[in-house]
C-alpha cells in the first residue's frame, strides 16, 4: 500500500487484535500477562475482550464516540468487566485516523480536531457504562456527572495532568510517537524478536511518567514511587531471557501489593496498534 492509503475496516480490526495478543504475550511487570496471575483478572478475559471490541472499534466510517461506546458495551456485555477502556479510549482515534487516506499522524490531527458534541455524548455513556472511577471528578467538564455533555476535548484537557490517556487527546498522542515508537524503535534495532520488544515499550512508560492508573488508586505520590522503583530495578536491564528472572521478581512484587500500572499497558497496546497502522499505510 502506498502511504496515502486509506485502511479498510478488516485490515484496522486485524491490526486491532494482533496489538492487544502481543501485549498479552509480553512481561509487563505489575499487568496482566500469561506468564504470571495477578490482580484478580485472567488473560482470558482480555482475549475476549479484545475480540468483542474489534468490531465496533473498527466499524467503517463510525465517529470516535460510537466507536468508544460501541466497544465498551460489547466488552460489558460478554465479559462483565471493565477491561479495556483505556485501551479503547486510545485506539478508537487510531481507528478513525486509519480509515483516512494520507499521513497517519495527519488523520489523527484532523480525528481529534473534528470531535464533535456526538463524540463527547458516547465517550461518557462508554466511561459511566465501564465504571473506572472515570477520569476523576473535577469541578468542572466532570465526564460522570449529569446534565448536557461537556466538549469533549475541553473534558480531556481538564484531566490532562492527572491522567495520561486523556493528555493523549490535548497532545496529539504525543507519548505514543515520542515515547512508544521511540522505544519500540530501538528495541528493534538492538535486535530483539517479539515479545521482548513490546515488554522494551511497556518499561519506558513504567519509568517514563507516574502511571495515571495507579495514580487515580493510590495517589500521586505512590505512583511516582512505583516509577522511581522500576527505574531503579529495570532501567538498565537488558532485554531478553536472562532478564526474566528479574522482570517476574518485579511483577511479583507490585502484584503482591496490589499495584497495576493499567495505564502503562493501554499505552502499550495502543503503540503496537499505531506502529502496526502505519506499517500497513507505508
Amino acid at each position: 500500500m502506498g502511504r496515502e492509503s486509506a485502511l479498510r475496516p478488516e485490515a484496522i480490526a486485524e491490526a486491532y487484535l494482533a496489538a492487544c495478543r502481543a501485549e498479552l504475550a509480553a512481561i509487563k511487570p505489575g499487568n496482566v500477562h500469561v506468564h504470571a496471575a495477578g490482580h484478580r483478572m485472567s488473560v482470558a478475559d482480555f482475549e475476549a475482550s479484545a475480540a468483542l471490541s474489534a468490531p465496533p472499534l473498527a466499524a467503517a466510517g463510525a465517529r470516535v464516540g460510537a466507536r468508544i461506546e460501541g466497544a465498551v458495551a460489547a466488552t460489558r456485555a460478554g465479559v462483565g468487566q471493565n477491561t479495556n477502556l483505556g485501551i479503547v479510549l486510545l485506539c478508537a482515534p487510531l481507528a478513525a485516523a486509519a480509515e483516512q487516506p494520507g499521513p497517519l499522524r495527519a488523520g489523527l490531527a484532523a480525528v481529534l480536531a473534528g470531535l464533535d458534541d456526538a463524540d463527547a455524548a458516547g465517550l461518557y455513556a462508554a466511561i459511566r457504562l465501564a465504571s473506572p472511577g472515570g477520569l476523576g471528578r473535577a469541578e468542572r467538564h466532570d465526564v460522570t456527572a449529569g446534565g448536557p455533555p461537556p466538549p469533549f476535548l475541553a473534558a480531556m484537557g481538564e484531566a490532562a495532568a492527572r491522567d495520561r490517556i486523556a493528555r493523549a487527546y490535548v497532545t496529539g498522542f504525543e507519548d505514543l510517537f515520542a515515547t512508544g515508537l521511540a522505544a519500540l524503535a530501538a528495541a528493534r534495532a538492538a535486535g530483539l524478536p517479539e515479545p521482548w520488544t513490546t515488554t522494551a515499550v511497556h518499561l519506558a512508560f513504567l519509568i517514563g511518567f507516574p502511571d495515571s492508573h495507579i495514580a487515580r488508586k493510590f495517589g500521586p505520590v505512590v505512583a511516582e514511587r512505583v516509577r522511581a522503583e522500576a527505574e531503579a530495578a529495570l532501567g538498565g536491564l537488558i532485554l531478553g531471557e536472562g532478564a526474566r528472572a528479574a522482570l517476574l521478581a518485579h511483577d511479583s512484587a507490585l502484584k503482591k501489593a496490589g499495584l497495576n500500572p493499567g495505564t502503562s499497558a493501554d499505552l502499550t497496546v495502543a503503540t503496537l496498534f499505531l506502529d502496526a497502522l502505519g506499517r500497513l499505510k507505508g
